[in-house]
């Protein structure tokens, strides 16, 4: 039986214009599992992971809302309190689309753990927007005040920054295989994993985010899956993107995707870490990697649709 590691973007959880609440969520939810419950149909083993983006942004506006009456509590722990919210809404609309299809197949969301180096460069350049919109007068107050790196976001107002170092090793992996091996759907490393780094023989959390589209790389990888399917929410990489001669990737090897990446094509914000995770994932041995709609997992799996990255 082949597996397939799915990373689930921001829209799976959140469309643009939404306000978030649950009921949006849930309906978001609901609507996306379906599209896993295809591929489940067909018989492939399922891993899960997810973005956190808009959840981890949401508890640090309540944190820093509430701050008078209850301590704010650090990124690691912001990312380990998502993977237990998406991971539920994850674990409860899959159980129950596929249990409405006759399949027996029990759903586990597990709080994943991601080594990163301390000595990654990113902990001296944090680039990684997150949390509420300030003013620059307030954005300067509150660097002085909590020693934040604040920096003005592009779509306007200021913002904390942080790191957004490179994933090395999901240290979960162990038990995650025996849940795939028992026949689990398992969701793991989600939001990218909770950011730890070891020192001497201790394992301390960091204020940091890392990409869920390479976690999810370093995830596939590491249980040896067959596949690796990124879904967001536009059809596929794209060439001169948001120009008007802009040209999906349709099938590209991955010696010919890693010249146009370093070529500088693809945004770093956006759609160059996806295509960085593809790279990765073949050149560790992975059968085929994609890119693609949240609405089309099937289609984009049966290459249809999508960015289809091969083997050379």
């Amino acid at each position: 039986m082949e597996t397939i590691v799915i990373a689930l973007g921001g829209n799976a959880f959140l469309q643009k214009g939404q306000k978030g609440t649950a009921e949006d969520q849930w309906n978001n939810v609901i609507r996306a599992m379906k599209q896993i419950a295809d591929i489940i149909e067909r018989g492939y083993r399922v891993v899960l992971t997810h973005g956190n983006g808009p959840q981890v942004g949401n508890i640090l506006v309540w944190m820093e809302a509430g701050k008078e009456k209850v301590p704010p509590l650090p990124m690691d722990i912001a990312g380990a309190m998502t993977q237990g919210w998406l991971g539920y809404m994850i674990m409860q609309a899959l159980t129950n689309e596929l249990k409405k299809r006759g399949i027996d197949k029990k759903v586990v969301a597990i709080v994943n753990r991601v080594l990163v180096d301390k000595n990654d460069p990113a902990f001296q350049n944090p680039t990684k927007y997150v949390g509420p919109y300030y003013t620059e007068e307030e954005a300067k107050r509150i660097a002085k005040e909590k020693g934040w790196i604040m920096k003005p976001d592009p779509r306007g107002g200021w913002r904390r920054v942080v790191p957004s170092p490179d994933p090395k090793a999901n240290l979960e992996i162990d038990a995650i295989k025996s849940l795939v091996d028992a026949g689990y759907i398992v969701v793991a490393s989600g939001g990218g994993g909770i950011p730890v780094i070891k020192e001497d023989d201790t394992i301390k959390g960091v204020e940091a985010v890392i990409d869920k589209d390479l976690a999810g790389e370093v995830l596939a990888s590491s249980l040896g899956a067959d596949y690796f399917i990124i879904l967001t929410d536009v059809e596929g990489a794209m060439l001169n993107f948001g120009k008007p001669d802009q040209k999906v990737i349709r099938k590209i090897k991955v010696s010919e995707l890693e010249k146009l990446y370093n070529e500088g094509h693809f945004p770093p914000g956006s759609m160059g870490p996806k295509v960085l995770a593809c790279i990765r994932f073949i050149k560790h041995g992975g059968k085929k990697a994609a890119i693609g709609h949240l609405y089309k997992a099937l289609e984009i799996l049966e290459e249809k649709t999508g960015t289809i990255v091969v083997p050379d």
